[in-house]
């Protein structure tokens, strides 16, 4: 049994005296102790080493009162596995050398087996939950399948990421059979996850913002909704869609059993368009972490206060950024933890 299963009555809607807290990208660039292991190891040794990778998702735990963490790895750890060479390059990030840009091209991504080609992460998941010592819920992730599209076919990050829209756009046969390959491999991929201590899954849709509503149902929705299908079976699924607030009505009759919210969308409008059906997480502005502490805790408390301290998980409404002071991220998470309702 966990011990502190905040988290996980809040996924289930239960009341709880105050909300969980855990902050998407904890683990990482913001940490000195993070940086010290960045300066010596390349970041895909860091996702492919075990050791490194369990070390790196509990640094934050060591430190701080979260109530979650979140498994150190990155979304493109799965196309990797699918033949797609990403790499990290310094001062571009993710590249990839022949993007996907053809049917022919497509034909040649394959479904693996993802014991064999992601056994570094299940391994990392192993050590990870002898350390954590039931004490917490380990979180694991994967990316949307148009999120990993995105990559796949633009070959590196992009600001409006066309080439990915006009591949499908162009030739939507070709798109469909590569979102299918990438849906049916993440279904598997955190499925096995689960089986190594899971307790709970997110999906991250960090692009799904760049589609209109219409190529949103069509090029990403579906897909998500299959994996939240298969995967709520076994344990229960968050899905973060930065900038798909015009989405959040549709998602909240799905099986998923929480929405990630952005700093777009007020409390009050998010929990409108979900009819209060789901636990919302979120949505408190990465940047406001540059405030001075006081006024962190003071906007804490505020956010708390409109979302309500149940079916609520306190969040960033992104990745916590690398110029985030140490002190500041401790303001955030202690403002939740020792939040009391006036």
């Amino acid at each position: 049994m966990i011990k502190n299963d905040l988290l996980l009555k809040a996924l289930r809607g239960e009341e709880v005296e105050r909300p969980p807290v855990w902050m998407m990208r904890q683990a990482g660039r913001y940490l000195p102790e993070f940086i010290e292991l960045r300066d010596k190891y390349d970041f895909f040794t860091r996702c492919q080493t075990p050791e490194l990778a369990a070390e790196i998702t509990v640094q934050p735990i060591r430190r701080f009162p979260l109530d979650a963490a979140i498994i150190f790895s990155d979304i493109l750890v799965v196309p990797q596995a699918m033949g797609m060479n990403f790499e990290m390059k310094p001062g571009v990030g993710p590249w990839l050398e022949n993007p996907i840009r053809t049917a022919q091209d497509v034909e040649k991504v394959y479904i693996p087996d993802v014991e064999e080609e992601l056994g570094y992460v299940y391994a990392a998941m192993d050590i990870t939950k002898k350390e954590l010592d039931n004490n917490i819920p380990l979180i694991g992730f994967a990316g949307s399948p148009w999120t990993l599209l995105c990559y796949a076919v633009e070959g590196r990050g992009s600001k409006s990421f066309d080439q990915a829209k006009g591949f499908c756009f162009q030739n939507p046969v070709a798109a469909h059979q590569l979102l299918e390959k990438i849906t049916q491999t993440t279904i598997q991929y955190l499925l096995k996850k689960v089986e190594h201590g899971a307790n709970v899954i997110q999906i991250f849709d960090s692009w799904g913002g760049m589609l209109s509503p219409k190529d949103y149902d069509e090029f990403s929705w579906k897909y998500i909704e299959q994996i939240v299908n298969e995967v709520s079976k076994v344990v229960p699924v968050t899905v973060f869609a930065k900038g798909c607030w015009f989405a959040l009505e549709k998602m909240a009759d799905s099986k998923a059993s929480a929405l990630g919210v952005d700093w777009t969308i007020t409390p009050q409008l998010a929990r409108e368009f979900t009819g209060f059906k789901k636990t919302l997480q979120g949505n408190f502005d990465p940047s406001r972490l540059l405030s001075p502490p006081e006024t962190i805790q003071q906007m804490v408390k505020e956010m708390i206060d409109d979302f309500g301290p149940y079916k609520y998980i306190a969040n960033l409404g992104h990745g916590i950024l690398p110029n985030i002071p140490v002190e500041n991220a401790q303001a955030f998470i202690e403002a939740v933890v020792n939040y009391k309702r006036d």
